[in-house]
């Protein structure tokens, strides 16, 4: 199941949605992995998958390594065919793209593998977000996409993430959408300090690669152990989260339940 991709189709709706908003079309894809991969064939296919959707906008929200920016080298050619027709894909950083689980020979070449992870999200033509905001101009709607560094509520985890710098000086716009890589960035600081922002995108828990999820009836992993948010949709007070499983795998080479997971979300008015 490692390489067995599944598109996933969820509607967000929103109150007041500007018209031109209307059937919006976002694709998320995250935690790549890439040092994980053995193959390029499979992936391929998922990226064609990815781009039959013809989607308005595509985001990354992190983990696109294990922990080496040279894992991505030979797989530029394929994830620099991932972007919408009008937009480069908005990307984000993960906990495992700060090499932080590797022993550096010392601190200079930790920060100059950072520096090579950052040149490869430029050579995939992505639009790499670290505490910073991008607006998106949709007919004579204004998205507003926000993306901050790697934040996790959970001790065990960095906290690089500043969204208040992250939407500072942010226009006015008719969307809010946050890529944040930890789900659990969403209790700590979204739906309480943050009740403007419509939508965050999460990833990192994969589901822990394990459980069942039957649709309308069962969705069980040990992931919910952990996290409290940890796969599929959440909303509180018209606010939305959605924890996407991730793309790739880490450890175990495979996946059972939680299977490779392509989301395709449209915006709908309420």
């Amino acid at each position: 199941n490692a390489y067995r991709y599944k598109i996933r189709r969820i509607d967000i709706p929103v109150s007041d949605l500007h018209p031109d908003l209307e059937g919006y079309k976002i694709i998320q894809i995250s935690d790549i992995h890439s040092g994980s991969f053995t193959f390029h064939e499979p992936i391929q296919h998922g990226i064609d998958l990815i781009k039959k959707e013809n989607a308005d906008l595509v985001v990354f929200t992190g983990d696109l390594v294990n922990t080496m920016a040279k894992e991505m080298e030979t797989f530029i050619s394929l994830f620099s065919q991932i972007r919408s027709a009008q937009h480069p894909t908005i990307s984000i950083t993960g906990n495992h793209d700060y090499g932080d689980y590797h022993a550096w020979k010392s601190p200079q070449e930790k920060k100059d593998n950072f520096t090579a992870f950052i040149n490869t999200h430029r050579r995939l033509g992505w639009d790499l977000l670290m505490n910073e905001h991008r607006v998106i101009q949709h007919k004579n709607a204004k998205i507003g996409v926000i993306g901050v560094e790697n934040f996790s509520a959970l001790p065990q985890f960095p906290k690089y993430g500043n969204l208040p710098l992250a939407r500072q000086n942010l226009p006015e716009v008719d969307f809010k959408l946050l890529l944040s890589h930890d789900p659990s960035h969403w209790d700590y600081e979204i739906n309480n300090h943050n009740k403007d922002i419509h939508l965050t995108l999460s990833g990192h828990t994969h589901g822990f690669q394990f459980g069942i999820n039957i649709p309308g009836w069962l969705k069980w992993s040990p992931s919910q152990y952990v996290y409290k948010q940890w796969g599929g949709l959440y909303e509180k007070a018209g606010q939305f989260l959605y924890v996407n499983t991730g793309f790739g795998f880490l450890a175990y080479a495979g996946r059972v339940g939680f299977l490779p997971e392509i989301t395709v979300f449209t915006l709908k008015n309420k």
